[in-house]
């Protein structure tokens, strides 16, 4: 179980790498249309939660310490944050529709947000891989015996 949850973690982290390459696929699209950030929405929403609850289960049945189960658990709920702060920006326009200085500032907070959920992931896998690594063999201690004299 322990190498599977490296091996999720790391997939995990794969799909957080990824997400900036898709966002910069949504932002660079031109002439940008709904579809832009279709790649970004659904790894965002739907791959990252179901590689998280995989990671989160993986670490309790590897029997990994209660803290970095929860580690492994927190970008679930930055995932929550990241979908508040995107439609916040998303709804923070002029009347015609224009970005605002506020809703600039909580797009940047989405992008923030995201660098903090892909530390959270190096390190729940570079728990995992600890928790992986061989135990050293435990050597007991020689016991030397005095000679009685002759």
């Amino acid at each position: 179980m322990r190498k599977i949850f490296v091996v999720v973690s790391a997939l995990s982290l794969a799909a957080f790498a990824l997400q900036f390459v898709f966002a910069a696929v949504g932002a660079f699209t031109k002439p940008a249309g709904d579809g832009a950030y279709a790649l970004h929405s659904v790894t965002g929403m739907a791959v990252i939660p179901v590689l998280t609850l995989l990671t989160v289960l993986f670490a309790a049945l590897a029997k990994a310490p209660g803290r970095l189960v929860g580690l492994a658990a927190l970008p679930l709920g930055l995932v929550v944050v990241q979908a508040l702060l995107a439609a916040l920006a998303n709804g923070a326009t002029d009347a015609a529709g224009a970005s605002t200085s506020l809703g600039l500032t909580i797009g940047g907070l989405h992008a923030v947000n995201g660098i903090v959920a892909v530390h959270v992931v190096v390190n729940v896998l570079r728990g995992a891989r600890q928790l992986a690594r061989p135990e050293p063999a435990v050597t007991a201690p020689v016991a030397v015996r005095e000679q009685e004299p002759a």
